[in-house]
């Protein structure tokens, strides 16, 4: 059965003792690793050139963008508990493009075709975070963010799909 701490059982409105909380509980290594995921994508002990708040705001504009209020919710927690100020609380506004510092508008431009059509990304969207400034581990975090949010937000969406068939 998953855990009161867990973000997708949370979220998804799992039930103790109910059907899904059985199917969710035989994975429940999965259902683990995935919440371990979670907290070293947003809450790193060290978080390098991503602040926390900037990976929480990241985290809520993907949420934004695939149309799920829930984790926009969530994200918007995790946003308020690491005190966002300026820039870093706009990257969870979509109509926000980075305004004028090339490395935020390089974010923003890279999250939201990523979010939007991961197979359209190529080598030199890559490229162009390198001439941002943008430094090579940032840029496997940001990756590895990007990738983990929407794992997670369809994790969800399968979840609710089978509560809902239940």
């Amino acid at each position: 059965m998953a855990e009161n701490d867990d973000v997708i059982a949370r979220i998804v409105g799992i039930e103790p003792g109910s059907a899904l909380a059985e199917v969710v509980a035989g994975r429940a290594d999965v259902m683990a690793l995935t919440q371990q995921t979670h907290d070293g994508a947003l809450m790193p002990e060290t978080p390098g050139g991503l602040s926390h708040a900037e990976r929480a705001a990241l985290a809520c504009r993907i949420a934004k963008i695939n149309n799920d209020s829930e984790f926009e919710a969530h994200f918007e927690t995790l946003l308020d508990k690491a005190d966002a100020s300026g820039d870093a609380a706009r990257f969870a506004d979509i109509w926000f493009d980075g305004g004028g510092d090339i490395r935020l508008k390089a974010l923003m431009r890279h999250v939201d075709l990523v979010a939007h059509a991961p197979k359209d990304a190529t080598r030199h969207d890559i490229e162009l975070l390198r001439e941002a400034g943008i430094a090579e581990a940032d840029i496997v975090r940001l990756a590895e963010l990007i990738a983990f949010v929407s794992y997670q937000i369809r994790v969800a969406a399968g979840l609710r799909l089978m509560r809902g068939l239940a």
